[in-house]
């Protein structure tokens, strides 16, 4: 027979005071409602992704592969930053290694502070005396508390000083960036709690072999997660990218085949990225099928409606596809660039350089509507394209039609490859 045993209530007449504090429900509509405020950032790209800029007392976890310019960037950030007190505590570099980091910015600036340490004691000491308005943590991975007997980047240690530095946040109303390293499967390493913690989870994504770095929010308690930062890595540290459709496009003198042009969206962000395909006979038994930055099954789905529903023979030919620029891009409305790109490899024949493409395509061979094709059309229009390919059930929910670009409305890929090729 178990006999359960109870443990005394923690507070009892002891502290009378305790049922003072204890919150009561109230009806909702009796709320009354707060705007947040903010600090906006001297990074204009930074403040498009957290929705306006920093709210006090808030938490972020800024996530990335190593090398990839987080560090670059929130110290890009804390030199910027005119009037506001900024502590930089990094416990992955000396004092002097960031110093020379600073340097190559070129940026001077007397109220940005540097604190090299790793002992969550001595930092939160360092915390009450100098009283910042906003603190960067270098990485939370680094950090150790003597009250943790486990080692730094432990499970334990992370999960008790993204903690202390919460009740630190909210308890001040300091802003605080946490750096997070990126494991092997592209999540942020530690616990799955830190995310559940933070108020902000920012993800810093790029090739290091390419130029372009991407800043999406994975979470935001003050904000959409649907906006997206680029940058340009320089040896002076990151540019910020106001258009990167001008950049994502290459410049050529000669046309070439294989090359098609996408209106996409990245977040609430429109913007035109180049397509590049490569179908050739396959020198080996099996036919090679590749690529960069855009999601492979998908290439092979494509391929197969172009086989079956088309009569493309493809079947026994390499497809190569690569989006220009190292960026990965997840938007179906980039499916008819993909076929077109394909066709035009194939066929050997270049594409007008001032078409470009803004559909999905179905598994039938149908070519399907995409969302928000005003705000991909309008970009295109401003870049000077002529024409752009869209579906024809797409027509019905434009609003107005586009003075100085044709829109092209097709329904299957055979009414696309006739208006291309002839």
């Amino acid at each position: 027979m178990e006999e359960v045993i109870q443990k005394a209530a923690e507070h009892s007449s002891a502290h009378p005071t305790s049922s003072k504090r204890a919150a009561k429900a109230i009806p909702i509509v009796e709320i009354e409602g707060q705007k947040e405020r903010r600090y906006p950032c001297p990074d204009l790209e930074l403040n498009r992704v957290l929705g306006g800029g920093l709210v006090p007392g808030s938490l972020l976890l800024f996530g990335g592969e190593p090398g990839i310019g987080k560090s670059t960037l929130l110290l890009q950030m804390a030199l910027r930053w005119k009037g506001i007190k900024v502590l930089y505590v990094s416990g992955e570099e000396s004092k002097h290694q960031i110093k020379m980091r600073a340097e190559r910015i070129g940026i001077d600036n007397q109220e940005s502070l540097l604190l090299s340490e790793t002992s969550m004691q001595h930092i939160m000491q360092q915390l009450a005396e100098i009283n910042p308005d906003v603190v960067v943590i270098d990485s939370i991975q680094t950090m150790h508390s003597s009250l943790i007997e486990s080692s730094a980047g432990s499970i334990s240690q992370i999960r008790e000083c993204a903690g202390e530095f919460m009740r630190f946040a909210k308890e001040t109303n300091t802003p605080i960036f946490l750096i997070g390293h990126i494991n092997k499967e592209g999540s942020i390493a530690g616990p799955k709690v830190l995310e559940h913690m933070v108020d902000v989870v920012l993800q810093f994504e790029g090739d290091r072999n390419y130029m372009y770095r991407i800043l999406r929010s994975a979470k935001n308690r003050f904000g959409a997660t649907n906006e997206i930062g680029i940058y340009e890595m320089q040896g002076n540290g990151l540019r910020q990218v106001d258009n990167p459709s001008e950049v994502l496009i290459s410049v050529r003198e000669e046309q070439l085949s294989g090359s098609a042009i996408a209106a996409t969206l990245e977040g609430m962000r429109p913007m035109l990225i180049e397509v590049q395909a490569l179908v050739s006979s396959a020198a080996y038994g099996t036919p090679q099928r590749s690529a960069t930055g855009f999601d492979l099954r998908r290439l092979n789905m494509l391929l197969a409606v172009l086989e079956k529903r088309s009569g493309f023979r493809l079947a026994a030919k390499d497809v190569f596809l690569n989006i220009a620029g190292g960026i990965k891009v997840e938007d179906p409305a980039i499916d008819l660039s993909v076929v077109a790109a394909v066709l035009s490899s194939n066929e050997d024949l270049p594409l007008n350089p001032k078409y470009c493409f803004a559909a999905e395509v179905g598994l039938s061979g149908e070519i399907r509507a995409v969302q928000r094709l005003e705000q991909r059309i309008q970009e295109a229009e401003k870049l000077g394209f002529e024409k752009v390919f869209v579906s024809k059930y797409n027509l019905k929910g434009l609003t107005s039609k586009p003075k100085h670009i044709e829109l092209m409305p097709v329904g299957k890929i055979e009414e696309v490859y006739a208006q291309l090729f002839g």
